[in-house]
């Protein structure tokens, strides 16, 4: 180094890296790569992440982080179309496998409450064709709304809870096997009517859509009223939940409500029969 020439700086993370730009927090030497923006100039990497530290993440507004992309609603939307694909190709045998089955469940195939929420009618008609049409835009419509609200995984045991309750439902007071996805869809409209009520905003929408297609589900024949009706109350229930929880201990409050609602349909249909399917047994017998 030649007498009086000062030592060129280099960037404190890439030694081989010249550099006159220095972090406005700690003055460490920093190259291009290492520039993060800054209110006034530009920090260093470690500064950025120890500022960050001490800045209250955002949060969903009943609860959970922040949604920018409601990624549990297009997942949910892509597991019903991938399943009703499946039916597609390899027809009844598939459905009657998965289907919420009050007899089968009654055998122990407990997988039949959950998978049966994710299957829908064969496309053997043209009316046929509007049962998933119809929950898919329900889905995409006021899932993402929902999501943002709530976060992702509490919307995901929103929707969960809901089709498992309408499964419930239809073990109980049906004699027939049923598919679809409407048990979780209705759970969403009762949560919609419960978390607009808790904002203050004018639920009379709301109820008008939850009336139609309750009326709906009476009037048109082979509609599982007791799938949509047991999704309905408990996704309504678990929306209460979420959204009148106290702020102090909000988070175990609300996961605490899930899991209560959670263990007793598990124990309702653990220890509770059929009984429509028993009762349509016993009138066949009196028949004959």
């Amino acid at each position: 180094m030649e007498p009086g020439s000062a030592a060129v700086p280099t960037c404190y993370r890439h030694p081989e890296r010249e550099t006159y730009v220095r972090c406005q927090r700690c003055d460490k030497p920093i190259c291009p790569d290492c520039m993060q923006n800054a209110a006034v100039g530009f920090q260093c990497v470690e500064c950025v992440r120890e500022g960050n530290k001490g800045v209250r993440q955002a949060k969903a507004q009943f609860g959970g982080g922040h949604v920018t992309v409601p990624r549990v609603t297009w997942a949910l939307l892509g597991l019903n179309v991938v399943a009703y694909l499946a039916e597609l190709v390899q027809g009844n045998e598939f459905v009657n496998q998965f289907a919420t089955s009050p007899f089968h469940i009654f055998q122990g195939e407990y997988w039949r409450l959950l998978t049966g929420a994710f299957l829908h009618s064969r496309p053997t008609s043209a009316f046929a064709i509007t049962h998933i049409l119809f929950n898919m835009w329900a889905l995409w419509a006021i899932g993402p709304e929902l999501e943002r609200r709530l976060g992702h995984a509490r919307f995901a045991a929103l929707y969960l809870t809901a089709a498992l309750g309408g499964s419930v439902a239809v073990y109980l007071f049906s004699a027939y096997s049923a598919v679809g996805a409407s048990g979780a869809i209705y759970g969403l409209f009762g949560a919609l009517f419960v978390m607009a009520r808790r904002l203050g905003y004018d639920a009379r929408g709301v109820v008008w859509l939850i009336g139609i297609n309750v009326f709906v589900t009476f009037v048109i024949p082979g509609i599982s009223w007791q799938g949509h009706l047991g999704g309905l109350v408990v996704g309504a229930l678990v929306a209460v939940i979420f959204a009148y929880a106290p702020e102090r201990n909000r988070a175990l409050i609300q996961w605490a409500g899930v899991a209560a609602v959670l263990l007793v349909l598990v124990l309702t249909v653990y220890f509770a029969d059929p009984y429509a399917l028993i009762a349509e047994v016993h009138r066949q017998m009196g028949t004959q």
